[in-house]
């Protein structure tokens, strides 16, 4: 009878240590990317016209008013922090500017977004009004955020928080735009020889991330490019070709080195997401999906709606959730939400080594602290002792 109630209550407090510490496992996410998961930086850039801030963009956001978002509505960021149960994470600019105006409610805890519309993976200096925050610079900001949080709470503080917090990176996109954009580009670089710099020059920046203390990432590959309406143009209305074969190829040579980088490191756990296959899978049987339009975007003038930018003069289609795409180069929230869905649950098809959702998982042997796990040990000890005697 002795046994019994202590081997009950080595398995309820067992179960409890193992219950609270899965609660805690993500204090925050920290976003670096490009237009998919931009959440507002842009809105914050004077050398750019970049900006998600005029209707019909976030029309069908909760505010029903433009929120940064490249999107009708939520967009990625948005949609993974849901599924993790943690708000958005804020722009860094955002807060930046609230430090600045002696606001001293503002917190990097609760995670940054440092992703912006039009980054891309090389530091591309663009003309005129496309300017953006490439990834190296985003890294910058992350690196400055993380000595700021030192001198605030500590070093061994934050250490425990960046490894349990979630990273994700979501670009590459605007890298193969450039590609096909640029003749000097393609002169300087055969299409195997660009992919390979463009993996090579993420790792280095992964790295960076890695070196603060990150351990937990969520990476997705690049989408269907050529499949977009304003790359339809170039192919009279069908998929531009050579754009997708060169997302294919950068989406393996960036598993290859994600598998590399893991191998070269301690305790680095990350989720690979195809986002290409994930959204072709979406164009190929669009009607089980939902929808009915996979060429068109939504918001738009022109052939395909794809010639010109959303902006308030533009032609705009009455039911956003039969589209694929909102405007020449972003999908809507509703093919969004599909995405996220296949990157957090999805199979071994869309995800490797895992998805997002066991990526959160933290097993028993990562989450029970030393303390606890020879408490345990030594009440199980004792009741074995008692029972024998």
């Amino acid at each position: 009878m002795m046994w019994n109630s202590f081997l009950f209550f080595f398995f309820s407090f067992f179960i409890f240590n193992l219950g609270f510490l899965e609660a805690q496992k993500v204090p925050a996410i920290y976003v670096f990317g490009d237009s998919l998961v931009d959440v507002g930086n842009n809105n914050y850039l004077n050398d750019t016209l970049l900006k998600a801030m005029f209707p019909y963009y976030g029309i069908d956001f909760p505010t029903k008013k433009p929120a940064g978002r490249f999107s009708n509505g939520k967009n990625a960021a948005d949609l993974i922090a849901e599924k993790i149960g943690v708000p958005t994470s804020p722009p860094y600019l955002s807060l930046v500017s609230k430090i600045k105006n002696n606001n001293r409610n503002v917190s990097f805890l609760g995670g940054v977004s440092f992703a912006s519309g039009g980054a891309a993976i090389f530091n591309v200096t663009h003309k005129n009004f496309w300017g953006s925050i490439p990834l190296t610079t985003q890294v910058d900001y992350y690196s400055q955020m993380c000595d700021q949080l030192t001198q605030q709470i500590g070093a061994s503080t934050l250490q425990k928080h960046i490894s349990e917090s979630i990273f994700l990176v979501v670009i590459g996109n605007n890298d193969i735009f450039n590609y096909f954009n640029s003749k000097d580009l393609q002169k300087k670089n055969t299409p195997q020889k660009y992919v390979k710099s463009m993996a090579s020059s993420l790792k280095v920046q992964l790295q960076r991330l890695y070196k603060s203390g990150s351990r937990r990432f969520e990476i997705a590959g690049v989408a269907a490019i050529g499949c977009c309406p304003t790359l339809r143009l170039k192919n009279k209305t069908e998929c531009f070709s050579e754009a997708n074969l060169l997302s294919v190829e950068f989406n393996k040579e960036l598993q290859s080195m994600l598998k590399q980088w893991e191998s070269e490191n301690k305790n680095i756990s990350y989720s690979f997401f195809d986002t290409y296959s994930a959204i072709q899978d979406i164009i190929h049987d669009p009607t089980s999906h939902g929808f009915v339009d996979v060429k068109a975007a939504c918001c738009g003038d022109g052939e395909l709606n794809a010639e010109y930018l959303c902006l308030p003069s533009s032609n705009i289609c009455s039911n956003r959730q039969d589209h694929i795409f909102w405007d020449a180069v972003h999908p809507t929230e509703a093919a969004t939400r599909i995405i996220v869905d296949r990157l957090f649950n999805g199979p071994s098809k869309y995800t490797y080594p895992v998805n997002m959702k066991e990526l959160l998982h933290v097993s028993i042997s990562q989450s029970l602290n030393p303390f606890n796990f020879f408490i345990l040990l030594g009440l199980l000890v004792t009741c074995y002792q008692l029972n024998t005697n």
